[in-house]
């Protein structure tokens, strides 16, 4: 939740992290242990990079008990008796299904918390501890020939299989799983409701791969209760959200921010007003033609951060060009034709969970802005201009590379969620957030 200010009304995050877990279907609970991929990085060599999104359960009512996605019956144990015969895959069974439901805990609020706390998967794979201090750059862990080929078997009754996002069944299903059951705030007010079109947009960058979009089904009615998947890219290695009401009555009208001390609603509209045109000459809606200017800007721009993408032709088409209701880049061309800036972000809404009026939070989300010669305090102002034009009700961004140059400027309020960068397989010494490009949930494969 935003702080309180004369400046900027308290407003409560939708982010929980990053949001890189395992989800099974239905009513079970919430399964929080975070890890982390989208455009992210490496030491200055290029890397592939696995974006991973796995799914969150949906939290129960009661936090106590989860209900199996089959026959959403009780999952009880007991103690065997002394003279019971319980059959070994039958305990193994039984061990899943308790390891399961024991990584169902909320996430961690800090470092310090989360250092108390046990990681039976965590503690398992090449990644720094929590506690390491970090000196140098490379692999954890050496090349080996004898990765696993084979799938881990899954708990009885649960089943693998690799989802075709083009068929339009499988991503109606995918969408439905997410709708119902993905990542809710902290007080199951909010939901994010990912479109079947940003979900294909998301997932399939150039040089996506069918094996990586991994469902879990039902065996017996083959319904999808689970999904994780990664996307590729070149990354070179070496956040906090922030929220800028948009429409700030019907923020407070849902609880997704409350009006600061001394603050009455009309105060607070006119606080956020903003102008019904943009400032910045020549900013207009990027088109095919711009995407080897727009290639050009991004990587020499991003040159100067320790953790940025490396983005070809090919995928500044797919992540820049404008989609409705997906993603949204305006450049800049100066008189004589020359691209000097742009700005993006893209259209994540929320589910508003029980009100009775509002059914959806249209949130906008600070993609890339590069900026060579308009200041980017402009930019970012006509970003806010251009969202709000759009019927967005807040912007979001995160307060890495030069954000926070204009974060408060802009009366941005801060949030209460944390994203965390994981790089798999690989360390390096930590870094500050400005130093830092736009990565959603990155993993690094080694």
């Amino acid at each position: 939740m935003a702080e309180d200010s004369e400046s900027a009304a308290s407003q409560q995050s939708l982010e929980l992290d990053d949001q890189d877990t395992c989800g099974i279907d239905g009513d079970n609970e919430e399964e929080t242990e975070h890890t982390a991929g989208s455009p992210g990085g490496d030491l200055g060599a290029k890397k592939k990079k696995k974006k991973q999104k796995r799914k969150k359960e949906k939290p129960n009512s009661g936090g106590t008990k989860s209900d199996s996605a089959s026959d959403s019956q009780e999952i009880k144990i007991h103690q065997p008796s002394k003279n019971a015969t319980i059959p070994m895959q039958k305990l193994q069974d039984i061990q899943r299904a308790v390891e399961l439901l024991s990584a169902c805990q909320g996430p961690a609020r800090n470092i310090d918390e989360a250092a108390k706390r046990r990681y039976q998967f965590w503690d398992t794979q090449p990644v720094p501890k929590l506690n390491e201090i970090i000196t140098s750059h490379g692999a954890i862990e050496p090349d080996k020939d004898n990765v696993r080929q084979e799938p881990y078997s899954l708990p009885q009754g649960f089943m693998w299989d690799t989802l075709d996002l083009s068929n339009a069944e499988v991503l109606k299903e995918l969408y439905t799983l997410l709708n119902e059951n993905y990542v809710e705030d902290d007080d199951n007010m909010f939901r994010f409701d990912y479109s079947p079109e940003f979900l294909l947009w998301a997932l399939r960058p150039p040089a996506w791969l069918l094996q990586w979009h991994c469902g879990v089904r039902v065996s017996s009615n083959k319904k999808l209760v689970g999904f994780i998947s990664a996307i590729p890219a070149n990354i070179r290695i070496y956040d906090r959200y922030w929220h800028r009401s948009l429409n700030p009555r019907k923020l407070v009208e849902v609880k997704f921010s409350h009006l600061s001390r001394n603050m009455t609603l009309q105060r607070t509209m006119k606080l956020y007003r903003l102008p019904d045109v943009t400032k910045t000459s020549g900013l207009r809606p990027m088109e095919p033609k711009d995407i080897k200017a727009v290639q050009e800007l991004i990587n020499s721009y991003l040159k100067q951060f320790h953790l940025a993408p490396v983005m070809d032709e090919e995928e500044v088409a797919h992540w820049f060009l404008p989609r409705e209701h997906i993603i949204d880049t305006f450049v800049v061309e100066s008189s004589s034709g020359k691209l000097t800036d742009f700005l993006s972000f893209y259209t994540l809404p929320s589910t508003v969970m029980h009100h009775p009026a509002h059914k959806s939070l249209k949130a906008a989300y600070s993609f890339y802005n590069i900026h060579t010669e308009t200041p980017l305090l402009d930019l970012m102002n006509d970003a806010l201009i251009i969202a709000k034009l759009k019927g967005f009700d807040v912007f979001n961004a995160l307060d890495l590379m030069e954000n926070k140059t204009f974060l408060e400027k802009l009366k941005f309020g801060v949030g209460d969620g944390n994203l965390q960068y994981y790089l798999y397989n690989w360390r390096c010494p930590g870094t500050d957030s400005e130093k830092g490009a736009p990565a959603d949930d990155v993993w690094v494969a080694q």
